[in-house]
């Protein structure tokens, strides 16, 4: 169920026709009746267990609970409404060995997503990087980032999020 969430709330409502607006939130019931004409039931409760317990915390309820929203990682064009902050003087990319070479000749970029994800956890973005194969782990130097004029953004499950990471701020 979490990843077919992530799939329409992160990058393609419409294969259930769901409507999301500038900010990615999305209707609580319009999601279950839109989910129901796809075959898949899931009860308010279930709902509300999913976004307490997902571990990485992808998805966020608006106060009431009548609107919910992935907290980062869309390849759709959606506002978060993020506000800057500075980050902490070292950040963590995890990634695959395999793109190492090419990340250190280009920089880290977003692709497809929004933003470019870093976590000031090693063992997180170790996690990350596990995903895609023989993990390698890079630090990021964000504190000179931050002073060169970049910006980052920190999400509500506390991702952090820039545009690009350029190769002189990474570390191997």
């Amino acid at each position: 169920m979490s990843k077919f969430l992530s799939l329409v709330l992160r990058h393609q409502p419409e294969i259930i026709t769901l409507n999301l607006d500038e900010n990615g939130w999305a209707d609580v019931e319009e999601l279950q009746e839109k989910c129901a004409n796809n075959n898949i039931l899931f009860t308010l409760e279930e709902l509300d267990e999913m976004v307490e317990t997902n571990d990485k915390k992808r998805f966020i309820f608006n106060e009431d609970k009548t609107k919910i929203r992935a907290n980062q990682g869309h390849s759709i064009d959606i506002d978060l409404a993020l506000k800057s902050q500075q980050p902490p003087e070292f950040l963590y990319h995890g990634t695959a060995q395999t793109n190492v070479e090419s990340i250190l000749e280009k920089g880290i970029e977003k692709r497809n997503r929004q933003h470019v994800h870093l976590s000031s956890k090693k063992d997180t973005a170790e996690k990350v990087g596990m995903r895609h194969g023989k993990p390698v782990l890079l630090t990021i130097m964000t504190g000179k980032m931050h002073e060169d004029g970049i910006l980052f953004y920190l999400s509500e499950n506390n991702v952090w999020l820039t545009e690009f990471v350029h190769p002189q701020y990474i570390q191997y």
